[in-house]
Formats: structure tokens, sequence, C-alpha cells
């Protein structure tokens, strides 16, 4: 699957933090969004079932 990129915005503690929590489990800042936005995903779709790919309405909450 081809890689796209991000960019997101965050204040300088929140970033700092990021980097701690990085360094903690040896992983890039990079690395570690990329980890816990598949957690969540993970999570999300264990309560709500396999999110298909090519789906475009917003599902409720």
């Amino acid at each position: 699957m081809a890689q796209k990129s991000i960019s997101i915005r965050m204040d300088e503690e929140v970033l700092h933090k990021l980097h701690v929590v990085s360094d903690y489990w040896g992983r890039s800042a990079n690395s570690q969004v990329v980890f816990m936005i598949k957690k969540v995903i993970e999570e999300y779709e264990a309560k709500h079932g396999k999110i298909e790919l090519g789906e475009k309405k917003k599902p409720s909450p």
C-alpha cells in the first residue's frame, strides 16, 4: 500500500510529551502517532465492525 502523509498541528507541550512517550517505546514520533492511530482504529472496529475501504459516510456515534 502506498504511504501518504498528513500534517498535524499541536501545541509545544503535547509535542514534547509525544517525544517522551515515543522515546520510552523506542519509536520515532511519527511511528508512535501511526501506532496510536492504528490502535484507535482497532478499538473502533472491535466495537462497531470492520471499516470497509471506500466508505464515505460518517458512522453514528
